[in-house]
């Protein structure tokens, strides 16, 4: 199977000055033989990258919005991805949606409850947590 990971991170969330932290998003794609093995490979890829690069400075978390399972890729036709549409200005609400259609070619969200980022002062639970650093 196909997995596509999105998740969302946090960096360097032990500054002071706001301009000096950072948030973002990226998504993962891997071939597993199933969920668990496909979160391994994730987990795996994404400290590979916190060692080797400077994409997770600092106190650092990653968190799983969710992950796609699909059994291939098309070939007829190309698959709608990652669609956001956001109401004026970049601090309005948005709406998203990971695979927008009501065909869904083989493809299927998979929930992954306990690791969505919080909101509204709930608790968040990391998918993975690199600590604080200095």
């Amino acid at each position: 199977m196909i997995y596509l990971g999105k998740f969302l991170h946090t960096t360097s969330q032990q500054a002071k000055k706001e301009s000096d932290r950072r948030h973002g998003e990226f998504n993962l794609i891997v071939t597993a033989a199933d969920k668990k093995d496909a979160m391994a490979k994730f987990k795996e890829r994404i400290t590979e990258m916190q060692a080797s690069t400077d994409f997770f400075e600092g106190a650092s978390n990653v968190y799983l919005e969710h992950v796609l399972e699909m059994k291939s890729v098309p070939k007829e036709r190309a698959v709608l991805f990652n669609f956001q549409s956001v109401v004026g200005d970049p601090v309005m609400p948005m709406i998203s949606c990971q695979a927008p259609s009501g065909d869904t070619d083989g493809c299927k969200i998979l929930d992954w409850q306990k690791n969505r980022p919080g909101f509204d002062g709930n608790a968040v639970i990391p998918f993975m947590d690199f600590g604080k650093k200095s």
